[in-house]
């Protein structure tokens, strides 16, 4: 069974919205983002790997190796689950991982928690959400003060 795995950049204050986030990926070639370099693997791997875009409003993806999702998300994303493969990892979308914790179909949150407070803009976890306990699975701390932090959620 795959794993749902949430990656997000976030700040002090938890916004996490940067709209250039799919166009950069093509252009990244060993770079440094806020103090950590993006080897030029990972860049690669972003851009080859399969992925998969939810949306109610697009009628077509071009960006390479993907799929577009249109009907039931959740029923979607349980079928995902269960095919063989690799981890799914989902990189920004609030309002995409809003739902998919709304549902429990979330089995790691990775994120990389920047100093700064942006102050105003998309946050990860809104105001709606039930509680959710979780459990920490790791830290790291880069020079850069960019902390990743890593969670399970706690299934009792």
């Amino acid at each position: 069974m795959r794993n749902i795995i949430v990656s997000e950049f976030v700040s002090l204050d938890g916004v996490m919205e940067d709209p250039h986030f799919a166009a950069a990926w093509p252009k990244v070639r060993n770079k440094v983002a806020e103090g950590v370099v993006i080897p030029d693997d990972f860049a690669d791997r972003m851009n080859n790997y399969p992925k998969f875009v939810v949306s109610t409003t697009l009628q077509e993806v071009s960006w390479n190796n993907s799929r577009l999702i249109r009907g039931n998300l959740v029923e979607e994303v349980s079928k995902l689950k269960q095919l063989p493969g690799k981890d799914i990892l989902v990189a920004g979308s609030c309002q995409l991982v809003s739902t998919l914790m709304q549902h429990d179909l979330i089995d790691e949150y990775r994120l990389m928690v920047f100093p700064i407070v942006v102050g105003n803009g998309k946050r990860l976890f809104k105001d709606h959400h039930d509680m959710k306990v979780l459990k920490h699975v790791e830290t790291k701390t880069f020079r850069s003060g960019v902390t990743v932090l890593t969670y399970q959620p706690h299934r009792m």
